[in-house]
């Protein structure tokens, strides 16, 4: 989109029986039950079926994604340890050990390979978008070592031509595990159904998941929130308004959506961690014209909006979608399963309050403030190591991997101009204003090296043009996958 039976129950109550067992045990692998297994034996079958973490059947022994290695284009398909189980890291790590490596491929775990590759351009930005740093989401789920998909604007997945999706107004629902914390208010952080043409086709042509901040019909209750972009708005609930649709910041969060494309659509969201799955919306379908009946085209996407805008910001670990509307039974003993996971996540670097040092992986050159200036707007660019405090950055934490950086010898902190979204938006020094176009995020690529992210726009900071010599500017561009992005961060 633009910005823009007895019986049935009783089995219900089986499986949710079973699977609290599996979290009071602790290990999710124990009942040999995946989420989608679930699904299926409430009567709504998954269709697609996607996770880089750990297999959504307990039979599956099959891949869960590929990554392309920089060095030399060669990939390699990630499994899991034992069927049913969890990413086997080892292999990307040994893979990609001495380069970096891109997720290209989301395998769908179902019969009907409906696998995410990298998006297409499409009306909102015609430009193909890129795949994910594949090192930049360690997490532990069931006491092991997985990567989740970072997406920074610029990244997204999709498949247009899929088997079983539902489309026109056939009923289904979807999941996703993603973060509370890594968010912006751009659009659209989305999975699920969307156009098979890349364009914003009208009202009622997607069905999607929306997780972030950005409040398409005010007033909104302070995000994140879980929404359903329907095409040409983020429906919080009801016609889009919705003020009771609270939001969940929890380190991870599950956001559910099911919609039966003729009447009723529901919302809900629930800690991954811990607890049960909160009610945000269950009623009517949006009485503007177009959403009733719902009129689905089919494709899959993860991380941008239906129309390729990709301005947005998320992370994904798991998620379905299924044939048939679920029932809450189902959708419990599904929470139950995610939160038997375990996930978490720790972050130990950099250390809160230490002075670093910034080194361009392509230049060589490390960031510096131009001149040794201390004025607000001070212009940030690549220098050769001179010794001195103006190449000198202290990281102070402001939140859930979120750093303000202010350079030693001006006291100032490293600012996106203008909060700039634009490519290529400059930036500078200014006085501390405790706002996201002052907050970034440190996020691993492997071998030593990190990307550093902008919180409002999503950009990372770039080396222009990859240029090499001194003086070459920084500025803020969407990830591209190479080595001028990529920074070194040392005492």
């Amino acid at each position: 989109m633009r910005l823009r039976s007895p019986w049935l129950a009783a089995l219900a109550t089986a499986v949710l029986t079973a699977v609290s067992l599996v979290v009071i045990g602790g290990n999710a692998s124990a009942a040999g039950t995946g989420p989608c297994d679930i699904y299926a034996s409430g009567g709504t079958p998954c269709v697609a079926a996607h996770s880089t973490t750990r297999a959504l059947f307990g039979a599956y022994s099959g891949s869960l994604y590929q990554v392309r290695r920089w060095s030399d284009g060669a990939t390699s398909n990630i499994g899991v340890l034992s069927a049913g189980g969890y990413a086997n890291a080892a292999t990307q790590d040994s893979f990609c050990s001495g380069t970096y490596c891109t997720i290209v491929r989301i395998y769908d775990q179902t019969t009907r390979h409906n696998d995410l590759t990298i998006a297409p351009g499409g009306g909102a930005n015609p430009t193909a978008d890129q795949g994910s740093n594949a090192a930049a989401l360690p997490v532990t789920a069931g006491g092991h070592k997985v990567y989740g998909v970072y997406i920074s604007a610029g990244n997204g997945y999709r498949n247009n031509a899929t088997n079983g999706v539902a489309t026109g107004s056939a009923a289904e629902g979807m999941y996703m595990v993603t973060e509370g914390t890594h968010v912006n208010d751009r659009c659209c952080f989305d999975y699920g159904n969307a156009e098979t043409n890349n364009l914003d086709t009208g009202n009622g042509d997607m069905d999607a998941i929306y997780f972030g901040n950005l409040c398409w019909f005010s007033p909104c209750a302070t995000g994140p929130r879980v929404a359903a972009d329907l095409e040409n708005g983020l429906f919080a609930g009801g016609n889009g308004s919705n003020t009771a649709n609270t939001g969940r910041n929890s380190a991870f969060v599950t956001a559910v959506l099911k919609n039966n494309g003729t009447s009723t659509y529901a919302i809900k969201d629930g800690n991954a961690q811990s607890g049960s799955l909160a009610t945000r919306y269950n009623g009517a379908l949006p009485t503007q014209s177009g959403y009733n009946p719902m009129t689905k085209q089919g494709a899959i996407i993860l991380g941008i909006g239906g129309d390729n805008s990709n301005g947005s910001v998320g992370s994904f670990f798991e998620g379905v979608m299924t044939s048939g509307y679920p029932s809450d039974a189902t959708e419990n003993s599904v929470q139950s399963n995610i939160v038997a996971v375990g996930y978490t996540k720790s972050v130990t670097f950099p250390v809160n309050g230490a002075t670093y040092k910034l080194t361009n992986l392509q230049s060589g050159k490390l960031l510096d403030a131009v001149n040794c200036g201390t004025a607000n707007g001070t212009a940030i660019d690549q220098w050769q190591a001179l010794g001195n405090t103006c190449q000198q950055w202290k990281f102070t934490n402001v939140g859930a991997n979120k750093w303000t950086i202010t350079n030693v010898n001006a006291n100032k902190v490293l600012d996106a101009v203008n909060c700039g979204l634009a490519l290529g938006t400059a930036v500078n020094l200014w006085s501390s204003l405790g706002n996201t176009c002052q907050q970034w995020a440190v996020i691993p690529a492997g071998n030593g090296r990190y990307e550093l992210i902008v919180e409002n726009s999503g950009m990372v900071l770039d080396n222009q043009d990859c240029g090499t010599a001194n003086g070459t500017s920084a500025r803020l561009w969407m990830w591209l996958n190479n080595t001028c992005q990529l920074w070194s961060i040392t005492s």
